[in-house]
């Protein structure tokens, strides 16, 4: 899903964007899984068991990870090969967005992978919110997860930019309503994991992993 003025193997582009699709759908999935978290944690834990059941299964699980390690892989090689090339606007913001999804992408799949292995957490809404919860972090965690709403939908505004056909009304206004979208989530979700919406709960397990005692 990079810009098209780019030079890259037109294969790894669309290899690139077929694996983005099945992604996508985990995706929504995922967003509204936290959507239902806006109306109290008790939801969003009661959602996610019930997603689980798919998403955890091991044909499903497995095929995801695999699908995951490409897109970030074949982004990153698209983003290097297309650097020189790239002009414009919407492509800096596509490559800008995407650089920071494969960082987001390696960095919270692995922190709930070892988390869930290594140290037998449930990595539910619990595990989500605790950097909000222990000082200081939230200086590190509101940012994280804001952009990582932001520049998942900037990526998809910019994907629509360059695909929906002509220069009419609804390419241009893609990408800053698809920015304005991911902005606004973003901030609730936020809001949502620190507390400012409803009294959220994090028991001292998930408070100690930040070296915090109960």
């Amino acid at each position: 899903m990079m810009a098209a003025t780019e030079a890259r193997p037109p294969r790894l582009r669309m290899l690139h964007l077929a694996s983005a699709c099945l992604i996508g759908l985990f995706l929504l999935l995922h967003l509204g899984n936290h959507i239902a978290g806006l109306t109290g944690q008790e939801a969003h834990m009661r959602v996610m068991g019930a997603l689980r059941s798919i998403y955890r299964h091991p044909l499903v699980e497995y095929p995801l990870l695999a699908l995951i390690a490409w897109q970030v892989g074949s982004g990153l090689t698209m983003l290097v090969r297309g650097w020189r090339g790239r002009s414009g606007v919407v492509a800096w913001t596509q490559a800008l967005s995407g650089a920071y999804l494969a960082f987001f992408l390696l960095n919270h799949v692995g922190a709930v992978l070892g988390a869930r292995y290594f140290l037998g957490l449930d990595t539910d809404f619990r595990f989500a919110a605790a950097g909000f919860h222990v000082p200081w972090w939230p200086l590190f965690f509101a940012p994280y997860y804001f952009l990582a709403v932001l520049a998942l939908f900037l990526h998809l505004g910019c994907a629509a930019y360059w695909n929906l056909p002509g220069q009419g009304r609804a390419r241009r206004i893609a990408l800053p309503v698809m920015g304005l979208a991911g902005a606004a989530l973003g901030l609730a979700f936020v809001l949502m994991l620190a507390g400012a919406l409803y009294p959220v709960d994090v028991p001292d397990a998930y408070r100690a992993t930040y070296g915090v005692g109960g």
